[in-house]
């Protein structure tokens, strides 16, 4: 396919962008507290740009550090010594072709108090005394403890609406003069970009944050001018608006990022918020304002996954909301769409869904999505698979001072290394046993440094667990983590054999500087279970796999991780009536809260039964035995067949075969300790990172 519309380049108002890629975007708290971004910062954005990204919107930038921060280390406009290091890194990015657009952004009832109270007091004296943010960083669980408590500050908000899913923070009201003072911060802010060298600003109208809390009659309820009518919940935008361009001209390029639609309807609540009517006739009256783009998203906290989609989405599901804005306006479209590939683009671009192709999470994960198509390469694109690890990873690294990573990408925020990593290989020989995803991430970063890497894979075809992940409904997806880093590894010459027994002779016989053990793990039945052996008893590879169907049973699953959850949906779709029973006090417990959402909204229409604080006694051939921990007595339950999803172990034996054989021998993935797909990747870099 040729991607000659994808390639092509576009206007958006007086600047031209390359071809019709955005990285829209993501924040990953890359910067420092004073708002001013890090060389660590410039150097993953740089990357991007490098790979060919006609334009760049990092993380949120805030206007003010009194009421408009969300993270400790996010961009600031709020002050004229940002100008400088800004005007640094817009060079940076110029220097590739790349143009530089900054999202300028209010939380409003979407921010942390904790956040927002504590950087007036700590940006001065960070300032000054760069060591202190070390403390700073130490002193945020704190923070945030007080906030649940509700100690902090409360947050703006348009008015005394009810508390977003975001968390423990309170809001209040603002005041006239409030909104007044926050008009000029915006205004202000996209002056001091333009003075920077910034090609363009973007307004943040999306996802549930202040601008467009007050479009929303959701959560503007206010009674005097901006609030009750259309017309009077856009006051606040237009006037950022007319400010803007009476400040900084009309030939400055301004783009608004509009939530289309709120999607309550999508989670049973219609006629919250707005819909789609409503957001086009926004977009009309932001073309009629001057607006030069309109970046469509869809969505807020409340109904998160329609705006931050889990792997089970389809890629370009919500295109028709970008296609309906198009419709009404004639200024550009940009859109994400839930875009994963270049021909997905370039149809989306030429049945008119959009004018700009829009991404973070594809982008985080392959910096070289442009360069590789024009090389000819595309199978050798890193697709993002969804798994949401960038968001999780960012909402819990935020908080202890470091940065949201990628599941497939281990270089993200290390750019200068992984990208252009020392070739101190020498064409040394390392054996990797197992093909699946901690394997072949290993070879893929040895092979970049040089090395020789022969991979030895039991089974016919690799993949591993990943295989297992794969085959649960929706989550196909998952199997290209494995597919593109194949074709990575072919073309980087590495040696591929399947089906092969391995033992300490075969491992000898290649002579290797090192060898790695990614052998995986198997599924525990554990012996403390009477009955965890009778034929009747299952675990979750089986099912998944349709080695075993279940049909018209009373089942029970025993663990509530996703395997359990996803094992759960396998089985209520062939007429089994499923109950989940999970010892720890809820559900799936250490789960991103968006899988869950997701599965939930499967599994429950379907109607599994889920039971908390219950151990797994005993299993007999009718029922099984519980322990209710929370009633302190304990239940007998009637079932006909019981998969056991209680982890995995992992398959140590040949490590421990080849300890004693080969001076460097290394464990990685499931086989050290069983995790994601994230975890095994950073098993992998770390242990790269020690063979020298």
């Amino acid at each position: 396919m040729g991607y000659d519309m994808l390639l092509s380049p576009m206007n958006i108002g007086t600047m031209t962008l390359k071809n019709r890629t955005v990285m829209t975007a993501a924040e990953m708290s890359l910067g420092q507290t004073d708002g001013c971004p890090t060389e660590k910062m410039i150097a993953y954005y740089e990357e991007r740009a490098k790979g060919g990204i006609a334009m760049i919107i990092p993380g949120i930038c805030r206007v003010n550090d009194m009421g408009a921060a969300s993270t400790f280390t996010q961009l600031s406009m709020s002050h004229d010594y940002h100008i400088e290091p800004m005007r640094a890194f817009a060079e940076r990015l110029h220097k590739h072709g790349a143009k530089l657009c900054i999202q300028l952004h209010h939380p409003g009832r979407q921010g942390y108090a904790s956040s927002i109270n504590t950087l007036p007091v700590v940006i001065p004296v960070v300032r000054r005394f760069p060591k202190v943010l070390d403390a700073l960083f130490k002193c945020t669980p704190l923070l945030l403890g007080l906030e649940e408590k509700g100690i902090c500050m409360s947050v703006q908000s348009p008015s005394d609406c009810e508390l977003s899913a975001h968390g423990a923070t309170r809001i209040h009201a603002m005041s006239t003069r409030e909104i007044k003072n926050l008009i000029q911060d915006f205004i202000n802010a996209a002056e001091r970009c333009k003075k920077a060298g910034v090609d363009a600003v973007e307004l943040h109208g999306g996802h549930g944050y202040l601008i467009q809390q007050f479009l929303s009659p959701n959560t503007n309820l206010r009674t005097d001018e901006y609030g009750g009518s259309f017309e009077n919940r856009l006051r606040f935008l237009r006037e950022i608006i007319e400010g803007i361009r009476e400040r900084c001209g009309r030939d400055y390029p301004l783009i608004v990022r509009l939530t289309a639609d709120e999607m309550y309807d999508r989670i049973g609540k219609p006629g919250k918020g707005y819909g789609l009517e409503d957001g086009k006739r926004i977009a009309k009256r932001l073309e009629e304002l001057g607006v030069d783009a309109i970046n469509v998203t869809s969505a807020c906290y409340d109904v998160y996954n329609r705006w931050l989609e889990p792997t089970s989405y389809e890629p370009g599901w919500r295109a028709y909301l970008a296609k309906e804005i198009k419709s009404v306006v004639s200024i550009p479209v940009i859109a994400a769409n839930f875009m994963r590939s270049p021909d997905q683009a370039e149809r989306q671009l030429e049945e008119g869904y959009q004018d700009f192709i829009g991404s973070a999470r594809s982008f985080i994960c392959e910096p070289h999505w442009i360069k590789k198509i024009e090389e000819g390469r595309p199978e050798q694109i890193r697709r993002c698979i969804g798994c949401l690890h960038c968001i999780s990873s960012f909402m819990t690294n935020a908080k202890i001072g470091k940065s949201g990573e990628c599941a497939l990408n281990p270089g993200v925020g290390l750019e200068p290394y992984y990208e252009e990593p020392p070739k101190d290989g020498a064409c040394r020989r390392i054996v990797i046993i197992g093909a699946g995803i901690a394997g072949l991430a290993a070879a893929e970063i040895l092979l970049k440094r040089g090395f020789a890497v022969t991979v030895l894979e039991k089974e016919e075809m690799p993949g591993g667990q990943i295989n297992t992940a794969a085959a649960c409904n929706l989550k196909g997806k998952l199997s290209w983590a494995i597919e593109d880093r194949l074709a990575v590894l072919d073309a980087l010459g590495a040696e591929i054999r399947f089906g092969v027994k391995v033992t300490p002779a075969e491992v000898k016989e290649l002579d290797p500087y090192a060898v790695i053990v990614a052998t995986g793990a198997e599924p525990i039945r554990p012996a403390s279970i009477l009955g965890s052996n009778l034929p009747h008893v299952f675990t979750p590879p089986e099912i998944i796999h349709r080695e075993t169907v279940i049909e018209n049973k009373k089942v029970i699953v025993a663990g509530s991780g996703m395997t359990g959850l996803e094992t759960a949906e396998i089985l209520n779709e062939t007429g089994n009536e499923v109950t989940v029973i999970e010892m720890a006090d809820e559900i799936a417990p250490g789960t991103w809260f968006q899988l869950l959402d997701d599965e939930l909204e499967r599994l429950v229409p379907a109607g599994t039964s889920f039971l908390t604080s219950c151990e797994l006694m005993r299993i007999e051939k009718d029922s099984v035995t519980v322990l209710d921990r929370k009633e302190g007595k304990v239940r007998v339950i009637p079932a006909d067949a019981v998969v056991l999803s209680l982890g995995v172990r992992g398959d140590k034996k040949l490590a421990n075969q080849l300890s004693g054989e080969f001076d460097r021998v290394f464990t990685i993935g499931d086989a050290v300790s069983s995790g994601t797909i994230a975890d095994a990747v950073k098993s992998a870099r770390a242990c790269c990172e020690g063979i020298r």
